[in-house]
């Protein structure tokens, strides 16, 4: 989006910065406070919620930011604001309510605290951007109608691999390549993984034990392909998609390592691959029936078809946020949101053998791994996804690498989660 830059100098200008308030102080969070206060014109992180308020505050001090006020209303963050006095909070719901803010960020990874937020971020009136996958990946759908009756923009953000993706995939389709399968690159992926095997790593790269975990696992790739193909239209090949082994092989031939015929079947497909370079990265392969296009892209370096290869081979996570919710607020555009009801879910598999009177943890921790499944699967079979699974209590035994249903569980009492969850079922069962 090069116009974002010229268009966030203006309002820097005109002296009407987007006024963003976030929700969450994590690893990510921190550097996306760096790039809104250090970088981006025409911007302001007005105010911060954490659960532990010195998260917050340290989070502001390593953006270089010293004077941050500690609030806890909404009437607060509004008279902080109007004293251009950025302000901390434990109460991620007065973020929403204040009238200043424009933009929500919500930075936790947590499905039902950023159900909540969500919902109140656009009862409020507020645009949504979510970092975070789970959520979107498991009530997105839902999220994205209630923006839309409301006319703000509930989206994913730039800069993740989903985000990426979804920018190469409106190119392709822009310069008149059809898409047949949106891709991802990962280094690695041990369904059975946990924080402990991944307790070294995480403190290599500062970050929680069980976040870098739902990497290995394979929970967080079914998360952002199921994100991408909500917003595409496409599906998934199989249960946990394809996702060859293709250490060392170049991205311009990965097509090859996929049955051609499950990519022309139908909408297209979202999968991954381990270990293709460059990467980390994303890529979409896409097909051209004129054959005077084809010399062209042949003439382009681009091979002789019938697929064609495009890729992006990095993705930058937070550096890329300002240009998300210069997006939504400045142009009323999403990064990446679902086109309409669920295409792909993920659903929970065991990683270990579960015993019944158990409750279940949480996404990339000892229990459960995710698996992307098409959703009308998931419905048909009553399937449970994972983002619905931390807390509940396992009411019979399952076995290693089942996939529970919600025959298998209690679902904890009282969650705004699951009752989104059913909703989504019944908005879009016409569908």
């Amino acid at each position: 989006m090069i116009i974002v830059d010229n268009a966030l100098k203006k309002r820097q200008a005109e002296g009407k910065p987007i006024r963003v308030g976030m929700v969450g102080a994590g690893f990510m969070a921190r550097g996306i406070a760096m790039q809104i206060c250090q970088v981006a014109p025409g911007m302001e992180l007005c105010a911060v919620s954490n659960r532990n308020v010195d998260g917050a505050t340290k989070l502001y001090e390593q953006a270089g930011v010293e004077n941050s006020k500690h609030v806890e209303s909404a009437n607060e963050i509004d008279d902080a604001i109007k004293s251009n006095q950025p302000c901390v909070t434990d109460n991620g719901l007065a973020i929403c309510q204040a009238e200043s803010i424009d933009v929500v960020l919500e930075v936790t990874g947590a499905v039902e605290f950023g159900a909540q937020i969500a919902m109140e971020a656009i009862k409020n009136g507020k645009h949504v951007c979510v970092m975070n996958a789970e959520l979107d990946g498991t009530l997105g759908p839902i999220l994205k109608h209630h923006a839309d009756k409301q006319g703000v923009i509930f989206t994913d953000t730039d800069g993740d691999q989903p985000g990426v993706t979804m920018n190469l995939y409106r190119f392709v389709k822009g310069i008149g390549v059809r898409p047949v399968m949106c891709g991802n690159i990962k280094g690695l992926h041990d369904p059975y993984r946990n924080p402990t095997t991944q307790v070294e790593f995480a403190r290599i790269w500062k970050q929680k034990p069980h976040m870098v975990a739902s990497f290995a696992d394979g929970s967080k790739i079914s998360f952002e392909q199921a994100i991408v193909a909500n917003g595409t239209g496409m599906r998934v090949a199989k249960r946990g998609m394809h996702g060859p082994e293709a250490h060392g092989v170049p991205i311009e031939e990965i097509a090859k390592k996929f049955p051609l015929e499950d990519m022309l079947n139908g909408p297209g497909i979202v999968d991954y691959v381990v270990g293709a370079v460059p990467g980390p990265g994303v890529f979409v392969l896409g097909m051209h029936d004129d054959p005077i296009q084809q010399h062209y892209l042949h003439l382009y370096k681009l091979g002789e078809g019938p697929l064609y290869c495009f890729y992006t081979p990095y993705h930058l996570c937070h550096f890329e946020v300002p240009n998300t919710i210069a997006r939504a607020a400045l142009f009323h555009d999403a990064a990446l949101a679902p086109l309409g009801g669920p295409c792909v879910d993920v659903v929970a598999a065991a990683k270990i053998d579960l015993k019944a009177g158990e409750t279940i943890d949480g996404i990339g921790y000892y229990m459960t791994y995710g698996l992307a499944e098409n959703s009308d699967v998931t419905l048909r079979e009553n399937l449970l996804p994972i983002g619905l699974a931390e807390g509940c209590k396992i009411k019979r035994d399952v076995a290693k690498d089942a996939v529970l249903t919600y025959d298998d569980i209690e679902l904890p009492p009282g969650r705004l989660c699951d009752q989104l969850r059913r909703e989504q079922q019944e908005v879009f069962a016409q569908g």
